[in-house]
């Protein structure tokens, strides 16, 4: 059973499978969902904070943990909606949780839960989170949907 009516109250970046992604039975390879997951989250904090990377946001933080649950395969040149929100957010670290569908069919294709940990490259150690990044985070960017050319509308 899908969710995916209520995931469309969150921030969803949409992509197609390229051939290079697939095995050679044409389903994704378990570890393009990280991949996957990885530039929606990118796409998701270009939209919070405006960057996409530390040196234009002036903030950086490094995956710390994720879990994958497959559920479906995802194949080469399906469309896949990627529905990212904040989960959780502690002193230094959030947890966003990623859900990815196929489309149109709206199938639960895998599911992620990825806690980053705000950091300090240069001095080598954790930040505490400000509470102005904590209400972004949790405020997130619900009906916002970009894809990969990173064109961002509402939905």
């Amino acid at each position: 059973m899908s969710d995916y009516n209520t995931s469309k109250d969150n921030f969803r970046f949409r992509m197609r499978v390229r051939f290079h992604e697939c095995d050679g039975q044409q389903v994704v390879f378990n570890a393009r969902y990280g991949e996957y997951v990885d530039v929606a989250a990118l796409e998701f904090s270009r939209v919070l904070i405006g960057a996409a990377t530390a040196s234009e946001g002036g903030i950086d933080w490094r995956l710390v943990k994720q879990e994958m649950q497959w559920k479906s395969p995802a194949r080469f040149d399906d469309q896949v909606d990627i529905c990212v929100r904040t989960v959780s957010v502690g002193n230094t670290s959030f947890t966003w949780s990623s859900h990815l569908y196929h489309l149109p069919s709206q199938v639960l294709l895998a599911q992620a839960e990825t806690i980053y940990v705000l950091y300090d490259s240069k001095k080598d150690e954790k930040l505490a989170i400000s509470d102005s990044l904590r209400e972004t985070l949790l405020r997130g960017a619900p009906g916002i949907v970009t894809d990969c050319s990173g064109v961002a509308t509402s939905s």
